[in-house]
């Protein structure tokens, strides 16, 4: 299969997180953020995340830490309802309008827009609202509602970028040990699944829906 590279319209590539909730950028995404760090050496991340209270304030804060390292350039914690923005949808579009005049990312990364989560399909839906010429990947999380899709881009993952992404997982967003879908076999699972329909050379990948592409 023939990759395809990014190429930064200035001297660093800038990558643009949205996440709804505290660990979502890092379930999409986590190992295509170690991925993107290791290829590009000059690499700048805008970490959002639209609803971060109390404890889970902490924990986006470890994971964006934790995963984009010291190419966090700007972390926003949002305190909007969890489960409840579409009902706050003024709000949260207001809060975008907001960062469109901060961001001029070469990468966004997204929920995605069939997403069974309310919240997570605002955020998709608002992404391309706001930012209508830009490449934007859209991740997915693996939930109890069983909204797995048929993803078209891939990036295939290393033994150290899957292995990290679990252990950063586990060591930032501790709240959800508990939960029993929060499980080291559900995440590899998933990535596992996703290398072998890319044939990833080391078996792992994660995967994303493009809606649009140019080739330049």
């Amino acid at each position: 299969m023939i990759g395809l590279g990014l190429r930064p319209t200035s001297g660093s590539l800038r990558v643009l997180c949205l996440g709804a909730h505290s660990d979502d950028i890092e379930i999409g995404c986590g190992g295509t953020i170690f991925s993107l760090r290791d290829k590009y050496p000059i690499i700048e991340f805008q970490w959002v995340v639209f609803n971060a209270v109390g404890v889970r304030e902490a924990e986006a804060q470890r994971g964006a830490t934790l995963f984009a390292g010291s190419a966090l350039r700007d972390l926003t914690l949002k305190s909007f309802p969890d489960g409840f923005m579409p009902y706050v949808g003024g709000e949260v579009k207001t809060a975008f309008e907001q960062l469109k005049r901060s961001s001029s990312p070469d990468l966004i990364l997204c929920p995605w827009r069939y997403d069974a989560h309310q919240d997570h399909r605002l955020v998709s839906e608002l992404t391309w609202n706001t930012f209508r010429n830009h490449l934007i990947l859209e991740y997915e999380i693996p939930k109890y509602d069983g909204d797995m899709g048929r993803p078209n881009v891939f990036v295939p993952l290393q033994p150290p970028q899957y292995r990290k992404k679990i252990e950063n997982l586990f060591d930032a967003f501790q709240s959800q040990h508990s939960k029993p879908w929060f499980d080291e076999s559900t995440f590899l699972s998933l990535m596992r699944v996703r290398g072998m329909e890319c044939n990833a050379p080391d078996g792992y990948a994660e995967a994303f829906h493009c809606r649009k592409l140019l080739l330049d």
